[in-house]
């Protein structure tokens, strides 16, 4: 999921929100899996990228068969803009990769491995998965799969924006028929999962159950409410958001393509999922549930269509290994959970389903190769925790473990467990960082010079910018790529202003990422080298629409506000002030820097202001839009001196540069 760059009211309270590199390519053989080919391909043409020597099967085109197979037509509507007319998506992005495929060429600058993803990835429009299960793959980061009940349809996981999503239902109605919709379900409460619910149902939920796992609220407002900021500006180096898309720049990121630019909504659930087994019949379909909470996102959930024989893996199985921790940042997953929940699926799914399909990427047919699949992916995350906590456990910190781990042969040959997301190298990092945190026992990393300082100290040990850049080159002849870039941060946080050691690093970069296998990493690499060479470019997010301002709760609002408080220019305050919204008294209190809150039915007999108001009015107050139909009864003063010690978010802020 991609967090959303939260603008006005937003950016008054609480800020913008929203791979090993294959440089030594592994060797690991993997039995190609073997399965009749569909014969509805609609790519004629399609030349498989050429064979290299790193014992991936090239040859086995399996996953191309599976993600051509039920395809039933393209989205030819050109690129879906938002009501300002700024684009949402563009279909024709990508049109490079469909291009290079049919004419059988592989670009020099993309990993092979990567680049096969890329193909994989490209596919677009509506497919039908099985009986009364279709999908709308590549008009955004995620798919929207939507199943016939009796008398309409149920969606599962509406996109990131409106705009897509209403551009997906509309496709899905002209080959099916204008079926109304009876049901949605969230599968998790990341973005590109609930985002385009305006687009599936513009009026709300009214009659329309809305299901999602326990919890869901929660999750979905509060994931990037605290850090924000420093999550959006990372995103945009994740996910590429200002590269061309091109075969030198960004060719998707592994998990999708890129992400929709549009409005992004949110209406709550009506009915919340709380225990595995429970069964649900929506508009004549049964659906029995799975809980999988600490997977992949806070609360998860897989489901079955028994009757269809068909179960959803949500994000807990997909075509590629995963993040244990993202790069844009989040809290760390449980990979020891993850691959038990996924050991729980296979008890439960063996034998019951034909085809297995996800919120991202191509669905799987065959019982047999769903349980494979499934055991694949449960190895994979078992292994990677279980011999990163035997490592731990022998002295080695998380950067020793990385850089020797090994998945078995068995596991790194299997496409699906390639690093195209998360990788290798940051995932057990990730382990790591779950049960050791940040230090890693040395006393000399206990108290490091920050960046700049520490910089300043290198070059002049090494003799200055001139000297550091030639020990760079001498480095990146060697092949040594990795620590030419250590030597030339070095030099560029040193001075930030030397064109000659900014353009030899963004050089290094480019070269590291034409070379990353992981998207991730290579988007990463290349929005570096864009930076350093043209300065930092304002990057285009999807627009946060009322719904999510709306699921706040009050204490979430002020939580917000605490963390923007300046704490030294708040140390001589103390202010004390009710807000009286409905029954409730919010008791905000600011001494010694610290804004904390409580709540009850009475005012603070030592309130010095009371602002009785509604919710909404609050949110407007906060958004920089006057104080029209709120009471203020005391001493107005406090308010403009608790937001005059609230800093700004900069979600534009320097990476690369002190």
């Amino acid at each position: 999921m991609t967090p959303i760059n939260r603008r006005g009211f937003v950016a008054a309270t609480m800020g913008a929100a929203a791979a090993a590199v294959s440089l030594n390519p592994q060797t690991a053989q993997a039995a190609p899996a073997t399965r009749e080919p569909d014969d509805r391909r609609h790519r004629p043409g399609t030349t498989p990228a050429p064979t290299r020597t790193d014992g991936l099967p090239y040859d086995d085109e399996t996953d191309f068969a599976d993600a051509d197979r039920g395809f039933v037509a393209a989205f030819t509507g050109g690129p879906v803009t938002t009501a300002a007319g700024r684009i949402a998506w563009d279909p024709a992005a990508y049109d490079f990769v469909t291009e290079a495929e049919t004419e059988g060429r592989t670009p020099g600058t993309v990993d092979p491995s990567l680049w096969r993803q890329a193909r994989l990835l490209s596919r677009q429009g509506l497919y039908r998965v099985t009986e009364r299960i279709y999908q709308v793959r590549g008009l955004d980061l995620s798919n929207m799969t939507i199943v016939e009940g009796d008398t309409g349809v149920i969606v599962i996981d509406p996109l990131i924006s409106a705009e897509t999503a209403a551009a997906a239902i509309a496709l899905y109605r002209a080959h099916r028929g204008d079926r109304p919709v009876r049901a949605m379900i969230y599968t998790h409460p990341h973005v590109d999962h609930f985002g385009g619910c305006r687009g599936v149902l513009p009026d709300g939920a009214a009659d329309v159950p809305v299901l999602a796992p326990k919890g869901f609220m929660e999750h979905a407002v509060s994931e990037n409410v605290h850090v924000g900021t420093a999550m959006a500006r990372r995103a945009a180096y994740m996910y590429g958001s200002t590269l061309p898309k091109d075969a030198t720049a960004q060719v998707g990121c592994g998990l999708g393509l890129t992400v929709s630019l549009g409005t992004v909504g949110l209406i709550a659930p009506t009915r919340y999922i709380t225990g595995t087994g429970e069964e649900v019949t929506l508009d004549g379909v049964r659906i029995r549930f799975q809980m999988t909470p600490g997977t992949e996102a806070q609360e998860e959930m897989n489901f079955l269509f028994p009757d269809l024989r068909a179960v959803c893996m949500a994000e807990n199985a997909t075509h590629t290994m995963h993040n244990i921790l993202t790069l844009r940042g989040a809290q760390v997953r449980d990979a020891h959970a993850w691959a038990g929940y996924l050991t729980e699926s296979i008890g439960l799914y063996t034998g019951a389903a034909d085809v297995a399909f996800a919120s991202h990427h191509w669905p799987t047919w065959g019982n047999d190769t769903i349980v494979e699949l499934l055991t694949h992916q449960r190895d994979l995350y078992g292994y990677l925790h279980d011999q990163t906590v035997r490592q731990i456990n022998r002295g080695l910190t998380g950067t020793e473990i990385a850089e020797t781990f090994r998945l078995p042969p068995a596991l790194e040959g299997v496409w699906a467990n390639r690093g195209y997301y998360g990788s290798l190298s940051h995932n057990v990092k990730a382990v790591y960082q779950r049960y050791m945190g940040w230090f890693d026992g040395n006393p000399a990393h206990l108290w490091e010079h920050p960046p700049a300082e520490e910089a300043r100290r290198w070059v002049e040990t090494i003799g200055g910018q001139a000297a550091v850049r030639a020990r760079a080159r001498h480095y990146a002849d060697r092949g040594d790529l990795r620590f030419a870039v250590t030597l030339l941060n070095h030099a560029v946080f040193d001075d930030p202003r030397n064109e000659r050691s900014r353009r030899q690093l963004a050089e290094l970069y480019t070269r590291l990422g034409h070379k990353a296998e992981n998207a991730v990493w290579r988007n990463f690499y290349l929005t570096a080298a864009q930076e350093l060479l043209h300065g930092i470019t304002p990057h285009a997010t999807a627009s946060l629409g009322p719904d999510m301002y709306l699921a706040l709760t009050v204490g979430q609002i002020v939580d917000s506000m605490a963390v923007r408080v300046d704490g030294p220019r708040a140390w001589s305050l103390r202010l004390v002030l009710d807000w009286h919204i409905g029954d409730t008294y919010w008791h905000l209190r600011l001494v010694n820097g610290l804004l904390t809150w409580t709540s009850d039915d009475r005012p603070a007999p030592d309130a010095a202001l009371t602002l009785t108001m509604t919710r909404p009015q609050l949110l407007r107050l906060l958004a920089g839009q006057g104080t029209a139909g709120i009471t203020m009864d005391g001493d107005r003063t406090v308010l403009s001196r608790l937001l005059g010690v609230l800093d700004t978010p900069e979600p534009d802020f320097p990476i690369l540069t002190p």
